[in-house]
């Protein structure tokens, strides 16, 4: 059976990526396509328990070539029990943050360590998704709405505004990287609206078993 199709979601935190992947998923599999939905980290229960290492805790609690490891160690797993699986059955995975998402909080916004990113990437991981969505919105308001959800997971938002100002600089840069995969969305709309494009561009696709 032939690979089914890679997609990852990113951008800055209250960016609204996390509903627009499930809408995605909602959407794709009410036309009858399989599909899978995850996230990063975790989407694996060995991956899930990194993540509560990585997520919680104070913003000193790792360095950042620490978290870097930890990441990798989680997608790793995350990759063998979830995601190749899923694609080698044919299914599309739709993932919520993927490698993207190191190489800016960790390679760009904590230290210039994108070639350790990349590096660990190429040799534990080695693959990139076919099409990554960057759900783009103004710093201010993703912050007040990602402090607005009150959880536990709150680690990377207690590094404030200007962390999160220097990441949409980072998810921007990498739409320019990677421009064959990258779609850059306006955010700031009704969700209805973006998931409206989202399905529009993936529907156009190859690969995609619908």
């Amino acid at each position: 059976m032939a690979s089914g199709l890679f997609i990852t979601f990113e951008g800055i935190d209250g960016s609204g990526k996390s509903t627009q992947a499930r809408l995605l998923h909602e959407r794709l599999s009410g036309a009858g396509t399989p599909a899978v939905l995850t996230r990063e980290p975790g989407g694996s229960p060995g991956a899930e328990e990194i993540r509560a290492l990585l997520l919680e805790g104070a913003p000193d609690r790792w360095s950042p070539h620490t978290e870097i490891l930890l990441f990798t160690a989680a997608r790793r797993d995350h990759m063998e029990k979830t995601i190749e699986p899923a694609l080698n059955a044919g299914k599309t995975v739709i993932c919520d943050r993927f490698a993207d998402s190191t190489r800016v909080y960790q390679g760009v916004t904590r230290g210039d360590l994108r070639p350790s990113v990349d590096q660990l990437h190429s040799l534990m991981i080695g693959r990139e998704p076919d099409l990554t969505f960057i759900i783009d919105i103004d710093p201010a308001i993703g912050l007040r709405r990602a402090r607005a959800r009150k959880g536990s997971e709150e680690r990377f938002e207690d590094f404030g505004e200007d962390m999160q100002r220097r990441m949409r600089a980072g998810f921007l840069a990498l739409a320019s990287e990677f421009p064959d995969r990258c779609r850059v969305i306006d955010g700031d709309r009704a969700p209805g609206a973006i998931a409206d494009d989202i399905l529009a561009v993936t529907r156009a696709q190859p690969g995609l078993d619908t």
